[in-house]
C-alpha cells in the first residue's frame, strides 16, 4: 500500500498531490461529522431520561473526533505529502502540537462520559441520598484536578516540543528549589485552598446538595470548586465563600449523616389551655398530610411563664424544605384549632383591682396580645 502511494504520488505534481492529500483528510472530517449528527438526531428522539453510555459517548466526544480524526489521518499521511525541507520540521511540529492539544480535548470530555455513567448508578432523586451524595462531591473534586493536570501536562509537552523551551528548562531546574520556596510563599492561600478543597472531597464535612446554615444564611451546596463554595440560599440568591471557610469556622449542616429533621413548633398559651385535647388535634393534623414521615410526633409543656404557657410540639420530616412546610401547617392549623375551641385559652393579662374589703372590684379583663 505505501509503494502503491508513493506511485501516486510520483506521477503527480507536487501541488496537486498535496491538494489531494489535503481534501481526502477534510473529506473524512465532513463523513465523520454527518455521522455523528445523524446519531445525535437519533437520540434525541429517545426520551430523557433513558441512560445509554453510547448516546452519553457521541454527546460529549462529537466535538473533539471533529477535529482528531482528520488531525490523526493528516499526522499518518504526513511522511507522503511533498514538502521542502525548510518547512517540514515546522509541519510537523505544528501538527503535532494541534494533535495533541486534540487528544486532551478528548480525554476532559471523556470524564465527562465517567460522569453520566457515575450520575445514572448515584441517582440524586432520593428521599435520603447521602451515599449518592458523597460520591458525587467526590467525583465533581475528581474531574476539576484531573482536567487541571490534562491541561498542565498538555501545555508542558507544548513546549518541551521546542528545542529553545527545553534548553532553557534544564537550566531552570539549578533554581527550581529557590523558586519553588518563592512560588509557594507567594501562593500560600491559593495552595491552602487547594488541600482545604482535597481534604472536603475526601472527609467531606459538606457534600452536593448539603442544607446547610452559613452566615445565618440557610440553603443548599450547588458547587465545590477548587477554591470556593457556591451556597444556594432559599431566596435564589448564591453565597460564595473560600473553600477553606469550612475547614476553619463553625457551620450548621443538616444533612450530615441523614436528610431526616426534627422540627419544633411553640405556642404561648393561657393557663387554663387543655394539654389532651390539643394532643389529639395534633395528631389528627399529622395523620392528614404527607409531610410527615411518621417518626415522631408529640406535645408537651415545657415552660410556665408569668402570663403564659408554653407548649411545645415536636414533629419529624423526610428533609429540612418538608420540615419547615409541616412546622407551617401544624403551627397554622392549631392557631385556628384554639381559636374556635378555646378562645379563652389565647394569651391575656389580668387587671384586677381590691377594694377597701379586700374584695375584687372589677371581673378579669380580656386583653389580646
Amino acid at each position: 500500500m505505501e509503494k502503491q502511494i508513493n506511485i501516486w504520488a510520483k506521477q503527480l505534481p507536487p501541488w496537486l498531490w498535496n491538494l489531494a492529500i489535503i481534501a481526502f483528510v477534510l473529506l473524512i472530517g465532513f463523513i465523520i461529522k454527518v455521522f455523528i449528527k445523524l446519531l445525535l438526531n437519533y437520540y434525541k428522539n429517545k426520551k430523557e431520561a433513558e441512560y445509554s453510555f453510547f448516546r452519553s459517548v457521541v454527546t460529549h466526544l462529537s466535538r473533539p473526533l471533529n477535529h482528531f480524526i482528520p488531525l490523526f489521518v493528516a499526522n499518518i499521511l504526513l511522511p507522503f505529502v511533498a514538502l521542502k525541507d525548510a518547512y517540514d520540521n515546522d509541519v510537523r511540529r505544528w501538527l503535532g502540537i494541534a494533535l495533541l492539544v486534540s487528544f486532551a480535548s478528548i480525554l476532559m470530555n471523556a470524564i465527562k462520559v465517567l460522569e453520566d455513567y457515575v450520575y445514572y448508578k448515584y441517582d440524586f432523586n432520593k428521599t435520603d441520598n447521602l451515599r449518592e451524595r458523597k460520591v458525587r462531591t467526590q467525583l465533581q473534586f475528581v474531574r476539576k484536578v484531573s482536567t487541571v493536570l490534562i491541561i498542565v501536562i498538555t501545555l508542558s509537552l507544548i513546549l518541551l516540543s521546542f528545542d529553545g523551551v527545553r534548553k532553557l528548562g534544564a537550566g531552570l531546574l539549578t533554581g527550581v528549589g529557590i523558586g519553588g520556596i518563592i512560588i509557594g510563599f507567594a501562593a500560600q492561600k491559593s495552595l491552602g485552598n487547594l488541600l482545604a478543597g482535597f481534604q472536603i472531597a475526601f472527609t467531606q464535612p459538606i457534600r452536593i446538595d448539603d442544607v446547610l446554615v452559613v452566615e445565618g444564611e440557610w440553603g443548599r451546596v450547588e458547587e465545590i470548586t477548587l477554591t470556593y463554595v457556591v451556597l444556594n440560599i432559599w431566596d435564589q440568591r448564591r453565597l460564595i465563600l473560600p473553600i477553606n471557610y469550612f475547614i476553619e469556622k463553625p457551620f450548621q449542616n443538616w444533612t450530615r449523616t441523614t436528610s431526616e429533621l426534627l422540627g419544633t413548633v411553640f405556642l404561648y398559651v393561657d393557663y387554663n389551655v387543655p394539654a389532651e385535647p390539643l394532643r389529639a388535634e395534633l395528631t389528627r393534623l399529622l395523620n392528614e398530610t404527607p409531610l410527615w414521615d411518621k417518626r415522631l410526633g408529640i406535645l408537651q409543656v415545657t415552660d410556665v411563664k408569668e402570663t403564659t404557657v408554653e407548649v411545645r410540639m415536636l414533629v419529624s420530616a423526610h428533609n429540612s424544605s418538608k420540615a419547615f412546610d409541616l412546622r407551617c401547617y401544624i403551627r397554622e392549623n392549631m392557631l385556628k384549632y384554639l381559636q374556635e375551641n378555646y378562645p379563652s385559652s389565647l394569651p391575656r393579662i389580668r387587671v384586677t383591682t381590691e377594694n377597701n374589703n379586700g374584695q375584687d372590684d372589677f371581673p378579669p379583663v380580656k386583653l389580646q396580645e
